[in-house]
């Protein structure tokens, strides 16, 4: 456990839904379901898959954003579920998120001065106003931005400028850990390779661990050391780069896979397209048995009954799946 900074344990966030008049509650949707994984100093962990899949809702809940329904989250071997208030205000410098739309996770009436250096001041890391600004021209500076923009309010920067006020805000606490949440979702192509290479000079300039949500897959697969996909609230596959992506196992990520083209005519021509049939089941009501045999090719009648076991296959490579646990 000494090299994992991050170690989440059987962690469920269920949302209640409430009808009639008095709201009483009938259900609950299931956005991410009894899922556990690590995450080793350092490294990058790439989670993908469909929207609606509960990735975002995964790494707020990590971050304790939103309480968990179940399970355990350890930051360097403590359970931040069982700190107070106090101490959780303090582990904020550590664990920190890239909001996916960095417009509305700005404050419009504060310049970015303040937006990036006011939770200096509140933590202590800075001793007045006048340190503050200087050590936010020196972090915005380190992410691409002019001394002479930080008078300025984010209405006055375009969208990949605003993306770097995010990421100056986070590491202004001196972070270890951050969240990654579509942090490049919203740009352009020009932009999105600008801000991914800021995120890597970032991670070796301040010895950084990422959790990297996203649904572009050239992207995770560039960053990432190692990759988790997950389907309707669960982790249904999770390996090392290479692993995922030139050995899938999991019919559903051979899908994902199958759908990221490739620079190469020859390649893509020659290319299978796996296409799923069928809409993604509802998190409020998900299939019984294996949640990923209403859209696969390969389910048999075990799959509609039994829940398969994750199970580690070969070099850390974890897999759910009835076919690929040589159940059938």
């Amino acid at each position: 456990m000494s090299d994992s900074i991050i170690s989440v344990r059987n962690l469920k966030k269920y949302f209640p839904i409430k009808t009639g008049l008095i709201k009483r509650q009938t259900g609950s949707v299931k956005a991410v379901d009894d899922i556990s994984f690590e995450i080793k100093r350092g490294k990058v962990l790439g989670i993908v898959g469909e929207s609606g899949c509960g990735k975002s809702t995964l790494g707020r809940t990590m971050l304790k954003l939103l309480n968990p329904t179940d399970g355990e989250v350890y930051y360097n071997g403590q359970n931040i579920y069982n700190l107070n208030k106090r101490d959780i205000n303090k582990l904020r410098t550590e664990m920190q998120i890239i909001f996916q739309d960095p417009y509305s996770s700005l404050n419009p009436r504060l310049p970015v001065y303040e937006i990036v250096g006011e939770a200096m001041l509140q933590h202590g890391i800075v001793k007045n106003k006048k340190e503050m600004k200087e050590r936010v021209i020196e972090i915005i500076g380190k992410c691409g931005l002019f001394t002479e923009q930080a008078d300025r309010y984010p209405h006055q920067f375009s969208g990949g400028q605003r993306q770097r006020i995010c990421i100056a805000r986070s590491l202004a606490v001196n972070p270890k850990f951050i969240v990654c949440d579509e942090a490049v979702s919203a740009l352009d192509v020009s932009i999105q390779s600008q801000i991914i290479n800021l995120l890597k000079d970032a991670q070796e300039d301040f010895d950084l661990t990422y959790l990297f949500i996203s649904h572009d897959l050239s992207v995770v697969k560039f960053i990432s050391d190692e990759v988790a996909v997950m389907y309707l609230g669960q982790i249904v596959e999770k390996g090392k780069k290479k692993h995922i992506f030139n050995n899938p196992l999991h019919p559903y990520t051979e899908a994902l896979l199958s759908a990221v083209p490739s620079f190469d005519p020859e390649i893509q021509q020659n290319k299978k397209r796996i296409i799923l049939k069928g809409d993604i089941p509802s998190p409020a009501n998900p299939p019984k048995g294996c949640r990923f045999h209403t859209r696969c090719s390969y389910a048999k009648d075990v799959c509609k009954e039994e829940i398969p076991e994750y199970k580690k296959i070969k070099n850390a490579h974890f897999v759910m799946c009835h076919k690929v646990n040589g159940v059938f």
